[in-house]
C-alpha cells in the first residue's frame, strides 16, 4: 500500500507539473508582441500591480517578456533535447550492438566531446552555424547526446547477455527482430527520461549563450537577453529587472528537472520497486 502510494503521488506531481510548465509554454505563445512593446512613459518602473514584475529602461512590460522568452527557451529545449535523445539512442544501439571496432570509435567520440567544456563548444558550433534560433539549436542538440548514449550502451550490453536474447539468436532471429522486440521495449523508458532530465540544462545552455552575446538576436525576447540587458540597470537600482526573470527561469529549470525524475519513478521498473 505504501510503495502505491508513493506511486499514486509520483504521477499526481508528474500531471501537476507537466501542467504548470504547459500553461507556461501556451502563455508565452500565444501573448501578442504589443503586450511586450515598450512605453517611454512607464520606463524604469518597479514592481506593481500593473507591471508584477516592473518595466525595464525600455518601459517593456518585464513580466510578458520573461513570459514570451520562456516559450523561446523551451521551444529551443525541447527540440534540442529531442535530438540529442535520438542520437543518443542511435549511438548507443550500435556502440553495443555492432563491432567492436565500432564501440571504440562512439567511445572516443564520446570522450573527445564531453573533454570539451558544453558552454565552449556550444559556442563554437553556434557560431559556425550562423549563430541565431537554429544555431543555439544545432549546437545544444550536437553536445547533450553523450551521457545518455553511455547509459543506453550499457543498457544494451547488459540486455544481450540475458539468457532469451541468446535463445532468440540461437532460434534463428534476426539482429533487427531482437531489436524491436527484447532491446527497444526496455530502452523507452530510458530514452523517455533521459530526454527530459536533457529539457533543463538545455534550457540553462540557452539562457547563458545568449546572455554572452553568442545566442540569439539582441531583439529576440530571450531570457539570457533579458538578463544580459538588466546588468547595465543593476547600479540605477533596477534590480527586478535580473531578480525577477532570474528567478522565474530557475523555477522552470527546477520544475522540469523535478518532471523527469517523477517520470523516472513511473517509468523505471526497479525505481519503482524503491
Amino acid at each position: 500500500m505504501k510503495k502505491q502510494n508513493r506511486r499514486t503521488m509520483a504521477v499526481l506531481l508528474t500531471v501537476i507539473m507537466a501542467g504548470i510548465l504547459l500553461s507556461v509554454y501556451a502563455l508565452g505563445i500565444f501573448i501578442p508582441d504589443e503586450a511586450a512593446a515598450g512605453s517611454f512613459l512607464n520606463a524604469g518602473k518597479s514592481p506593481s500591480w500593473e507591471h508584477p514584475f516592473g518595466t525595464d529602461a525600455l518601459g517593456r512590460d518585464l513580466l510578458m517578456r520573461t513570459l514570451k522568452g520562456l516559450s523561446i527557451s523551451m521551444t529551443i529545449g525541447f527540440f534540442a533535447s529531442a535530438i540529442s535523445a535520438v542520437i543518443a539512442a542511435l549511438v548507443g544501439i550500435a556502440a553495443a550492438a555492432t563491432s567492436r571496432g565500432v564501440d571504440a570509435f562512439v567511445n572516443w567520440l564520446i570522450d573527445l566531446v564531453m573533454g570539451v567544456p558544453h558552454t565552449v563548444l556550444v559556442i563554437l558550433i553556434s557560431f559556425a552555424m550562423g549563430r541565431g534560433f537554429w544555431g543555439l539549436l544545432i549546437g545544444i542538440a550536437a553536445t547533450h547526446w553523450c551521457s545518455l548514449a553511455r547509459l543506453i550502451r550499457g543498457e544494451v550490453l547488459q540486455l544481450r547477455s540475458q539468457q532469451y536474447v541468446a535463445i532468440s539468436g540461437k532460434l534463428g532471429k534476426s539482429g533487427g527482430w531482437i531489436l524491436f522486440h527484447h532491446l527497444l521495449p526496455h530502452l523507452v523508458p530510458q530514452f523517455i527520461v533521459g530526454l527530459i532530465l536533457m529539457f533543463p540544462h538545455a534550457i540553462l545552455h540557452e539562457a547563458s549563450i545568449s546572455f554572452l552575446g553568442f545566442g540569439l538576436a539582441p531583439e529576440q525576447p530571450a531570457i539570457g537577453i533579458i538578463l544580459a540587458e538588466s546588468m547595465r540597470y543593476l547600479s540605477a537600482g533596477m534590480w527586478w529587472s535580473a531578480v525577477l526573470p532570474g528567478v522565474v527561469l530557475v523555477l522552470i529549470v527546477f520544475l522540469t528537472d523535478q518532471l523527469g525524475e517523477q517520470l523516472r519513478m513511473i517509468l523505471d521498473p526497479y525505481s519503482a520497486q524503491e
